[in-house]
């Protein structure tokens, strides 16, 4: 599945999301085995409202207008697709409207650099680490949640990761490796290990899934990258859905209109409620037509913002 690797993201994302990415200065390159945040936080910019963490590995978190520094606050970490980057990702998602808008803490870092030059997140044995670099990204997602949290009051039961593509198998990396930590995630185009054992999840997670039919990149019945296998979305939500403890049969939401180039509401929704432990659920997102970047709508952001802040940890 070599298109995987050579053009992932940018033949389809705008020409002025490639040129902010193309502007926006490179990542540290990262090493086997780094991942922690290991630096002082600060005030990022002319912008009260931004704060830097990260270390070696710098991410500006964006603080709301009016946040109480008293009160726990949600936090949100975007994940960007592999060869693309952080402001990229928020450029496609449009998420920080929504974190002034219902007052959470909002970031959206980047991925190191692979052997070919392109950033990636380190998530399963499918994507990304093609180059075997074996930085742990892990490591350093968790630290960032931490670093923030010295900072700032983040709500232990509301931390949710957000991922397209490569970023979307991050985030179910996240949520199997630190299911103590993550309450919620959202993956476009993602997906879990093939081999659910390898999932370690040991606490309830919300899980959506967001996926095309039409993605001809991370297809939605699954197949493989470079060689190993991933589960298809059915197959993804439904391993989550058991992690969980949901019934497998699920109910029908409301269909969703989430892409703005295909006419109407043509995102079905599965919900695998049924069942659940506290704090855990299973839903999946078929956009019908949808490809592996597709349209996004202004509907996009405010439904999967929704849905994220009513899944809290119990």
């Amino acid at each position: 599945m070599t298109r995987f690797y050579s053009s992932l993201v940018f033949a389809s994302i705008p020409f002025a999301f490639a040129l902010a990415c193309s502007s926006n200065p490179p990542a540290s390159s990262g090493t086997a085995g780094s991942g922690g945040t290991g630096g002082a936080g600060g005030t990022g910019g002319e912008d009260p409202g931004e704060l830097v963490v990260g270390g070696d590995r710098p991410v500006t978190v964006h603080v709301p207008p009016g946040l109480d520094p008293a009160k726990p606050s949600p936090l949100v970490i975007l994940l960007h697709g592999y060869s693309a980057s952080g402001l990229v990702q928020e450029l496609l998602f449009q998420l920080k409207p929504q974190a002034d808008k219902h007052g959470f803490l909002y970031a959206h870092p980047d991925g190191t650099f692979d052997t070919s030059s392109k950033r990636f997140w380190n998530a399963t044995d499918a994507c990304c680490d093609f180059g075997g670099v074996g930085v742990d990204d892990v490591a350093y997602l968790s630290g960032l949640v931490t670093e923030i949290g010295e900072h700032y009051k983040v709500d232990p039961k509301r931390v949710y990761f957000v991922g397209h593509s490569n970023g979307g198998f991050m985030s179910h990396r996240m949520a199997c490796d630190r299911s103590d930590l993550v309450a919620g995630i959202a993956s476009l185009a993602g997906a879990t290990w093939n081999d659910p054992a390898k999932c370690a999840a040991e606490k309830p997670v919300a899980v959506l899934q967001i996926h095309g039919t039409a993605d001809d990149t991370v297809p939605y019945d699954g197949e493989s990258i470079m060689g190993v296998s991933i589960p298809g979305a059915v197959a993804t939500t439904e391993q989550w859905a058991q992690k969980n403890g949901c019934a497998l049969t699920p109910s029908m939401g409301e269909a969703l209109d989430l892409d703005a180039t295909i006419d109407g509401a043509e995102t079905s929704v599965s919900q695998y409620t049924t069942g659940c432990k506290a704090g855990g659920a299973a839903e999946l997102w078929t956009i019908d037509g949808g490809t592996h970047v597709p349209g996004l709508g202004a509907n996009f952001a405010p439904k999967v913002v929704e849905w994220l802040l009513s899944h809290p940890k119990p």
